[in-house]
């Protein structure tokens, strides 16, 4: 694992992992504490594929595999035209608000960490975004995959017009 960056690993699948939030959770029980974490994962194919997984158990590297199942599960497919996306879009969800907006090429990914992210593990190569509301990691992250959603329900419709 020298090759990738801290955070970053490969697998067989060509899935790019990248972990986003590690979280550690203690609960009081009878007993004494009992400790937990939960972590935060992207999942993406770098080819207009990525998924979001969280993953919680007693230890990190359990709660990345689980993380890394559940975001490939719930893998959506994102409509890259040209390695941008083909219009703007707003979306608010919960106490964040994101704006993604397509850029001419050569640009490069200009986003915050939590969207840029999810967005180079999409694949997209040129792409401006605005993170509007709040600074959570996590609600920007969901946020960003609702945009992405929201954005390629609204390519099928066109597309099939």
């Amino acid at each position: 694992m020298a090759d990738f960056r801290i955070g970053e690993q490969k697998t067989d699948s060509n899935f790019e992992e990248k972990i986003i939030q590690v979280n550690r959770v203690s609960k009081k029980t009878k007993g004494g504490n009992k400790i937990g974490f939960s972590v935060l994962m992207v999942v993406g194919d770098k080819k207009g594929k990525v998924g979001v997984g969280l993953g919680k158990a007693p230890d990190v590297s359990l709660a990345i595999k689980k993380g890394i199942s559940i975001a490939k599960k719930h893998l959506i497919e994102v409509p890259i035209i040209k390695g941008t996306i083909p219009f703007r879009v707003d979306i608010k969800s919960g106490a964040a608000k994101i704006l993604l907006k397509p850029a001419p090429v050569g640009s490069g990914v200009i986003a915050g960490g939590a969207v840029r992210n999810v967005v180079t593990a999409a694949g997209i190569e040129n792409i401006s975004s605005k993170v509007l509301g709040t600074k959570n990691q996590a609600s920007n992250v969901y946020a960003t995959i609702e945009a992405l959603i929201r954005l390629s329900q609204r390519y099928k419709k066109l597309k099939e017009r």
